[in-house]
């Protein structure tokens, strides 16, 4: 997937820079919902059950918090959906993670409204992140939270349109305005939002979430290579397989 939007500065993200340490005015969010059959990864069913997609669902959160706890020297907080569903995630994230609550009508204000938070908070650099895309790189993440030394925004490009990472160094708002969500225009609207602001844009690599039976199927070919790279993952779908 690549993109031409014109007068926005956009870099390949290629290169992986030395070391994992990332300056502490940083702060790495992951935004999760509580996971609820029947509303829970649903295009994932088939092959699974409403139940068992919950299930899966949880299995990619696990992994996803193992791999943003990895990176150092950044504040790391969840911000969970729905509001009442603290208790359940309290249980649920590593040492050491902060709890947020999600407030928005739509993902556009959650996401708006998380950034927001963590920058009225004194943060300087916030990167946000997905929470179904458990084999994400750790030097992604790393990039992301680096390459906002030069760069106003960086930005990781999913491969259905749509973005698994969105970091910046000032809260802008507009960013997350006008954006025809879960379709694939949110990339290309959200580079044109950066374009009228003026904005240098570092894109990281592309990589992608497990919403479909594709993203499934790749999942499997990259654990079937290394399995430790999402462990709570690899040994659902084992049991699954078994079942």
């Amino acid at each position: 997937m690549v993109f031409n939007s014109v007068g926005v500065a956009i870099i390949w993200g290629l290169e992986f820079l030395a070391g994992n340490n990332v300056p502490m005015s940083a702060s790495l969010i992951v935004v999760a919902k509580k996971p609820e059959p029947g509303f829970t990864k649903t295009r994932l069913c088939p092959p699974f059950t409403p139940i068992e997609a919950a299930q899966f669902y949880r299995c990619l959160m696990l992994d996803t918090l193992t791999l943003a706890a990895r990176v150092q020297g950044v504040e790391h907080c969840l911000a969970y959906a729905p509001l009442e569903a603290s208790s359940y995630f309290q249980g649920l994230v590593p040492e050491g993670f902060s709890l947020i609550p999600q407030h928005g009508a739509d993902l556009g204000e959650r996401l708006a409204n998380t950034l927001a938070d963590r920058f009225k908070n004194g943060y300087q650099k916030v990167v946000v992140m997905n929470s179904d895309g458990p084999t994400l790189p750790l030097p992604y993440l790393n990039q992301a939270f680096r390459r906002l030394q030069n760069f106003d925004v960086s930005l990781g490009m999913g491969h259905d349109g749509g973005y698994y990472l969105i970091g910046m160094k000032q809260m802008r708002p507009q960013l997350f305005e006008n954006i025809s969500w879960s379709s694939d225009r949110v990339i290309s609207q959200t580079l044109d939002a950066c374009r009228r602001l003026q904005l240098k844009v570092h894109q990281l690599p592309q990589w992608y979430d497990v919403d479909v039976g594709d993203d499934l199927q790749k999942l499997r070919s990259d654990l079937a290579k290394n399995p430790t790279a999402a462990p709570h993952t690899a040994a659902y779908l084992q049991r699954w397989d078994a079942s």
